[in-house]
């Protein structure tokens, strides 16, 4: 303390009374966060005691990590310190996310020897913020469903479910499971065989066929098919030929097929598991057996 009788403090002083640099008071000084109550005679700077529990203050916030702007503003009183300490955590957790991510990312390159080619792809497309990720999921549910309003709601309901979001604690398998399915839905040449396999599910349903009507047609078909192969039902045999009479009824035969042609894509059976994947979830089974055994079955016995 100068020995004036004011009980002003020298910078010095009160670096020595609060443990911090005189360095680190004069640039929270020079910033406008601890301004001078005074200056000396021969230009010194000079702080009164509320100097030190400003710097208190000031020390707290930058210890838990605020920018200097809003440790201006809590002692400008412009905002309260639960405002700013709010706002970062909001902005820490994005930190948390991103610092997850690039783990992940980096666990993936470890495991797999990525080229530097491949490594730049997988961060680019893991390290996209949520909404640039959902705007990629919005438009291919565009290009796949836009305009066709017969398609079955509730097809879509699930496609949309399925293609999930990478989470917020993404596994190394999960990073490398969304760069996949990233790619996927928005290639062009996929997007196109899954608006072909939508319309043909339009084409199928009138006005008054109910939602969910699609989605019981493939359970009720693989149901069928699993009980001919425990059989031992041959494709080309007669009894194939009753399988399917149970299954479609009058139903054209030859749209059928190409529909599930369509449908039954080596690339959408590992759609399915990526996105299973994704979402944390035990892959759903692609049937491949009991698909192939229809298809075979329908190309044996085309419309009577």
């Amino acid at each position: 303390m100068i020995d004036d009788g004011t009980g002003l403090l020298t910078i010095g002083e009160l670096a020595r009374a609060t443990g911090l640099t005189v360095r680190t008071i004069r640039y929270w000084s020079d910033e406008g966060v601890l301004a001078p109550v005074t200056r000396s005679s021969g230009g010194y700077r000079l702080y009164d005691v509320s100097c030190v529990a400003r710097l208190e203050l000031i020390r707290t916030l930058r210890e838990l990590g605020l920018g200097l702007e809003d440790v201006r503003r809590v002692l400008a009183g412009e905002r309260t310190v639960a405002e700013v300490a709010a706002a970062h955590v909001v902005a820490l957790d994005a930190q948390i996310r991103s610092l997850k991510v690039t783990r992940a990312v980096l666990s993936t390159v470890a495991r797999r020897g990525s080229s530097a080619q491949e490594t730049t792809l997988m961060n680019r497309l893991a390290r996209l913020s949520a909404a640039e990720r959902g705007r990629i999921i919005d438009d291919f549910m565009e290009e796949t469903f836009g305009g066709l309003d017969t398609a079955d709601p509730d097809i879509r309901t699930r496609l949309r479910f399925s293609v999930g979001d990478l989470p917020d604690d993404p596994t190394p398998a999960q990073v490398d499971a969304w760069v996949e399915l990233a790619e996927m839905i928005q290639d062009p040449g996929f997007r196109a065989r899954m608006r072909e396999m939508i319309e043909f599910n339009a084409a199928d349903r009138g006005p008054e066929v109910p939602a969910g009507t699609s989605v019981w047609f493939m359970s009720r078909l693989v149901q069928l098919a699993a009980e001919a192969l425990e059989r031992g039902v041959e494709p080309g045999s007669p009894e194939a030929d009753a399988v399917l009479g149970r299954l479609l009824g009058d139903a054209d035969r030859a749209a059928v097929l190409a529909r599930m042609e369509s449908a039954a894509h080596a690339e959408m059976a590992r759609f399915r598991e990526l996105a299973s994947l994704v979402r944390g979830m035990d892959p759903l089974s692609a049937h491949r057996e009991e698909f192939a055994w229809v298809l075979a079955a329908l190309r044996a016995h085309p419309d009577r």
